[in-house]
């Protein structure tokens, strides 16, 4: 099993962060660059517990299908998702939102288990935790920037 852990600082309430993070929209938009659309079950707006989502996108230049359900939620302190089918063995995504001195970290733990067996787990210690980690670097960028320009006074 490989884990992914990513800390985000961001200067905005922990709901405002929990709110674009488990928006559909927000997700669409920040992962433009691959095409990543909501194709089945919830495919806009906000989510909620059990509430499931099938993405359609590009990566690693293959066309790949990604359904996962929300688990866990308690707003605006944590929610989890994982997959019900999809190309990982498992995924397991906890996004956790802790308010420290005025500032939310945005915490992402993910767990996972590549997919193809033995050669999966050579994919994964050459590129794929890489790759992954980059992925979730520019969603969180994506809704740092979102919530800290929502935060701003308007001149």
């Amino acid at each position: 099993m490989a884990t992914i852990r990513l800390n985000t600082f961001i200067t905005a309430e922990p709901v405002r962060c929990f709110d674009l993070s488990i928006s559909v929209d927000v997700h669409t938009s920040s992962t433009a660059r691959s095409g990543e659309r909501a194709i089945a079950g919830v495919r806009s707006g906000v989510m909620a517990l059990n509430d499931e989502v099938t993405w359609e996108a590009r990566h690693l230049r293959r066309a790949w299908r990604f359904t996962s359900r929300i688990v866990e939620y308690r707003s605006p302190e944590l929610f989890t998702d994982e997959m019900r089918s999809g190309p990982f063995h498992h995924w397991r995504h906890a996004h956790k939102f802790v308010a420290v001195s005025g500032v939310t970290n945005m915490i992402d733990d993910v767990d996972f288990a590549p997919p193809f067996g033995p050669v999966g787990v050579m994919v994964d210690a050459l590129f794929l935790r890489r790759y992954m980690s980059r992925l979730l670097g520019t969603r969180n960028k994506y809704i740092k920037d979102a919530a800290e320009a929502s935060q701003r006074c308007p001149s």
